[in-house]
């Protein structure tokens, strides 16, 4: 069986029992980097009386993740296997996909544990009243394929939550002001950490900020959606409408793409 494992992404008090309790039984810890692994497993051990399991660490990252999932293939069916991201949830903007996937197809049983992940927690924070958002994770890191996805992301109607590291925070918030210098943003680093610090600005003034504040550490942001310049209407607004068919036909067609007629059909048949 396979177990991911959500691990803290700053506060190590963030830990869960059921964690450490899987932690403890584990019969193969799969991680990210084995260091990382082991030296949070020293504080648990110091801190809350982790029992470190005297078993196999090995790494599983994107660079070795096929050639490793070969080597363990019978161990998922027969022991119980864990996989630890460096920091946070598996699967979200790290390693583990691949691990699920397999599962899957060779009908293993797996579970995921609930715990830590930056994503919601900034929405939380936010304040940003829609509800709504897209994550997108890390952008690409430089080239044609950062601006495009830049400007996609900020179209796309979602406040969109993006992870940036400390060295390009300062190239992001400029993108962001070459777009829509106007555009509100709640950006945070250092999340849950002692140095943790949050910004509810618009990129403009956010982009001064960060030129004379400290940048260390990682990034998360989340920017507004663009307000809507036009108002329009549902289609459930057209259809309660009181006016005659033809003219409501007219309306309905500008807002699905279809045919005046096939508009006109369909409300007659309703």
């Amino acid at each position: 069986m396979l177990t991911l494992l959500p691990t803290p992404i700053g506060n190590i008090g963030d830990i869960t029992y059921r964690t450490i309790d899987i932690i403890e039984n584990a019969e193969l810890i799969l991680c990210e980097d084995t260091r990382v692994t082991k030296h949070l497993l020293n504080i648990l051990k110091d801190r809350y009386g982790l029992n470190t399991p005297d078993v196999d660490f090995l790494s599983f990252h994107e660079h070795n993740q096929i050639e490793r999932l070969s080597e363990i293939k019978s161990r998922l069916k027969e022991q119980k296997v864990v996989y630890m991201s460096d920091a946070g949830m598996p699967v979200i903007s790290d390693p583990g996909q691949l691990l699920v996937e397999y599962c899957q197809d060779a009908n293993i049983e797996y579970d995921v544990l609930p715990g830590a992940s930056a994503a919601p927690l900034i929405y939380a924070a936010s304040g940003f009243k829609s509800g709504k958002f897209f994550f997108y994770g890390f952008l690409p890191s430089k080239g044609n394929e950062r601006t495009q996805e830049l400007n996609r992301l900020l179209d796309n109607g979602l406040d969109t939550i993006i992870y940036e590291a400390p060295h390009r925070i300062l190239k992001l918030v400029e993108q962001i002001c070459q777009i829509d210098e106007n555009r509100e943003i709640f950006a945070a680093k250092e999340l849950t950490k002692r140095y943790q610090k949050f910004y509810k600005l618009e990129a403009k003034e956010l982009l001064e900020r960060l030129k004379i504040d400290s940048i260390k550490g990682e990034w998360a942001l989340v920017v507004k959606a663009k307000e809507s310049e036009n108002a329009s209407l549902s289609l459930s607004e057209i259809l309660a409408f009181d006016i005659p068919p033809k003219p409501k036909a007219k309306l309905i067609s500008k807002l699905t793409g279809k045919s005046v007629k096939e508009c006109y059909e369909e409300l007659l048949n309703l």
